[in-house]
């Protein structure tokens, strides 16, 4: 980006983190035009003063680079391909940003067929509530020049420090899956520990803490837990239909690198089992009701 115009970013995606993106964004300043498959997620931005476009086409040729934050990488593909998809509005040597958490191979295939595209990946961390904070963590996948002329645009959503350039085009979507999958690992992990102590009779809060002091504390079990420990919030911003989706992704990612993931797998189970038995809807962390339910009680300080 040069000179001191802002560019006109489009945004299409206004679930529970575009919806907090695309509000700093404005606060930011940028021009904004938006699209989603539900035009009234827009009300509140359009009143803020973006733009709304009817199709991700008319996105695209009404701004200087596009944003796409979905939630599978079947809905980025069906975005940007057809009469009305990004690339039927994009400009030629036009900018799209994909932010969703997705897959090398969407975006490959987008380069490949329009070499003059410049195409970035940068998916985030930080859950909804950084998303509405403006303090997510990014991980940039792409070429260094055009993430160091987007760095404005990433620092509107995200904290400065942690915009990082993890390497060539493809890499955000690598390392924001293999965080997620430690993330859930580490879930499971804790879950199962808490409810094995508790039931064999130490107090929850002596337990944490002592967790907390050795060496097998995490920033899980020092900060992460303490969602459900002390409200009893299962993060439902973020539903575990997705969570399995990402599993998912991170393991076939492993199959295709020829890399075998035991643990991985056991925990995307453990994942798919509180999906069917409390529905599609709750939050990323409901696995832990189902060692509440084992054990007959909440885990709660």
């Amino acid at each position: 980006m040069t000179g001191n115009a802002l560019p006109t970013v489009g945004f299409i995606g206004l679930g529970s983190m575009g919806s907090g993106m695309t509000r700093n964004l404005l606060k930011a300043g940028f021009p904004l035009v938006v699209n989603d498959i539900r035009p009234e997620q827009a009300a509140e931005l359009v009143d803020a003063g973006a733009r709304w476009a009817d199709t991700p086409a008319e996105t695209a040729a009404r701004a200087d680079l596009v944003i796409t934050m979905l939630p599978t990488p079947r809905h980025v593909a069906d975005v940007l391909n057809g009469p009305d998809g990004v690339l039927a509005g994009i400009a030629d040597g036009g900018t799209w940003i994909d932010m969703s958490t997705s897959v090398p191979e969407v975006a490959d295939g987008v380069r490949l067929a329009n070499p003059g595209l410049r195409v970035l990946d940068a998916p985030v961390s930080g859950m909804s509530t950084g998303a509405a904070s403006g303090t997510l963590q990014i991980f940039v996948g792409g070429d260094e020049p055009d993430v160091t002329r987007l760095r404005p645009v990433f620092e509107a959503m995200g904290s400065p420090e942690r915009i990082l350039h993890v390497g060539g085009h493809g890499a955000g979507y690598v390392v924001k899956l293999m965080i997620n999958q430690l993330w859930f690992s580490h879930l499971v992990a804790t879950a199962e520990v808490l409810a094995v102590g508790v039931k064999a009779g130490v107090d929850l809060g002596v337990l944490r803490s002592s967790l907390v002091a050795s060496p097998a504390n995490s920033a899980f079990v020092e900060r992460d837990v303490l969602s459900v420990l002390e409200r009893g919030d299962y993060d439902e911003g973020f539903a575990i239909a997705l969570a399995c989706k990402d599993l998912g992704l991170s393991i076939d990612l492993a199959r295709s690198v020829g890399v075998p993931t035991e643990l991985s797998a056991l925990v995307e189970q453990v994942y798919r089992r509180a999906r069917a038995s409390y529905g599609d809807r709750a939050g990323e962390m409901t696995p832990m009701r189902l060692y509440e339910d084992l054990i007959e009680r909440e885990l709660r300080l």
